[in-house]
């Protein structure tokens, strides 16, 4: 019965199909067609039953004959394929399945090339070559370097697994740690620009709740106003769309990691600094490269190096973007004479910059500049600038709890409290722990250093742990009496 109805079901599709496709997707002939539908029908059937050397026989057909019917033939190849290798003992035959598994993805980026695009069908080839034929990395490489600059920021996390590991097997055999620097460069640029793109994307869609939400607010005042079916039904939509971008941001910083540890042993500043040094005499003319350099020792933390000096130099002349402005102005923190240049450089780089999420470091390293310069007012209106995109920024509520202990000076004297501005930032680092673990440790440890007020002065005053008390001069907090 389910076959009978899955035959149906594409023979609705097929009168349609043919009503507007003349390449005869489904065949030349009612015969042809009827055919098709039929094999497409049984695929399917033995493919949803986990039957796959039943469904094999029948898709062999649709691609030989009607590979233009249903981009799902191409879609459930890799898991198909994936069991048959796997219960297959012939070792020939073996071959052959796999054969037929790259092949699938050629013929999918020729027959649907605006789903399966040549780039995503190289990744995919070259995967599973490494998966199935790991002697043979070195055409999956190539494969690999070819896929992500046609895919670039579009390339899926699981190629870029797959594509560092095969780079640090060629640089364990060649010896040419070239090969997993580049490999690296080209990682870590393409997927900034995928989580950036996933973030806008985000953004947006906030945007668009903000908007509903007004409307739904307003619903009452305005003429034509918006029903409760239409809002949810928006707000259900919208909902997904940032689940779906904050599941890429995601993946894809979990792929970003694991990238990063295998690094690690490669990237050190000095042997960075050996392979820059020779590189950046050869390049000082090519920005992209030195753009690709400037990433990664930022990246590495060797900001210190004269390389690096040099080529962020060369390409903020020539080629400014808001990541430039913002690691020219987090070097110009190194020395007091430069703290104004700093600030500048870093307002520019928060209004360059496209989304939230890029703009939380340069509202943080903005702060860090006014604390040293001493204006503590607008260091911690930059921290809570850092909060209100990410809540959980914790090193945010870390600096303003400094700006509040090195207060002593501006919140004392007079019949003002001694130390009460140590409760304000006491405040701050319990929260700084609270909401980051990462920086619980040194958020105690700032903590567990402050002097509160004398018992004595708080008799004086009349004060008892646990009441409220409001901190003045240019903190203005209300905090809690300890």
């Amino acid at each position: 019965m389910k076959k009978v109805f899955l035959l149906l079901t594409f023979c609705a599709a097929l009168a349609f199909g043919n009503a507007q496709d003349f390449n005869f997707k489904y065949g030349a002939t009612p015969q042809d067609s009827i055919k098709c539908l039929e094999q497409l029908s049984a695929f399917k059937l033995y493919y949803d039953q986990k039957s796959y050397a039943d469904a094999y026989s029948y898709w062999q057909y649709v691609v030989n004959n009607c590979p233009r019917s249903w981009n799902g033939v191409f879609a459930y190849a890799q898991a198909m394929f994936d069991n048959l290798i796997k219960a297959e003992k012939d070792s020939m035959k073996r071959e052959q399945l796999i054969d037929s598994l790259l092949w699938s993805y050629d013929m999918g980026a020729k027959y649907f090339p605006d789903r399966y695009t040549k780039g995503y069908g190289l990744g995919f080839k070259a995967f599973n070559t490494i998966r199935y034929r790991s002697k043979n990395y070195m055409d999956a490489y190539d494969w690999f370097i070819e896929s992500v600059e046609l895919e670039k920021d579009k390339t899926q996390p699981a190629i870029w697994d797959v594509f560092f590991k095969t780079a640090e097997q060629i640089t364990k055999i060649k010896r040419d740690t070239n090969v997993v620097i580049e490999t690296y460069e080209r990682a870590t640029g393409y997927i900034d620009d995928a989580i950036n793109d996933a973030f806008k994307g985000y953004d947006k869609a906030m945007s668009h709740f903000d908007n509903l939400n007004e409307a739904w607010e307003k619903r009452e005042i305005v003429e034509n106003p918006i029903s409760e079916a239409e809002y949810n039904k928006r707000a259900k939509a919208l909902s997904a769309d940032t689940a779906r971008q904050m599941k890429l941001v995601t993946n894809y910083r979990k792929t970003l990691n694991n990238i990063e540890l295998g690094f690690l042993p490669y990237a050190s500043c000095e042997k960075l600094e050996v392979v820059y040094n020779k590189k950046f005499e050869n390049s000082k003319d090519n920005i992209p490269v030195l753009k690709k350099m400037v990433n990664t020792l930022s990246k590495r933390g060797c900001m210190l190096l004269r390389v690096f000096r040099h080529a962020l130099e060369i390409v903020h002349q020539n080629d400014p973007s808001a990541q430039t402005a913002f690691l020219t102005g987090t070097l110009m923190l190194q020395h007091d004479s430069t703290l104004n240049k700093a600030i500048e450089y870093l307002t520019q780089a928060i209004n360059l910059y496209e989304t939230n999420e890029q703009k939380i470091e340069p509202y943080y390293m903005l702060g860090l500049a006014y604390q040293l310069k001493g204006s503590y007012s607008e260091a911690r209106s930059a921290a809570l600038n850092a909060i209100k995109i990410n809540p959980n920024c914790g090193k945010a509520y870390i600096l303003i709890g400094d700006l509040y202990k090195a207060s002593g000076s501006r919140c004392g004297g007079g019949d003002m409290l001694p130390y009460a501005y140590n409760w304000a930032a006491a405040d701050k680092y319990a929260k700084a722990g609270a909401v980051d673990p990462s920086v619980a440790d040194k958020a105690q440890e700032a903590r567990s250093g402050l002097r509160f007020p004398s018992a004595e002065d708080k008799f004086d005053r009349g004060l008892q742990s646990g009441a409220s008390y409001k901190v003045g001069c240019w903190i203005q907090e209300t905090t809690t009496v300890r």
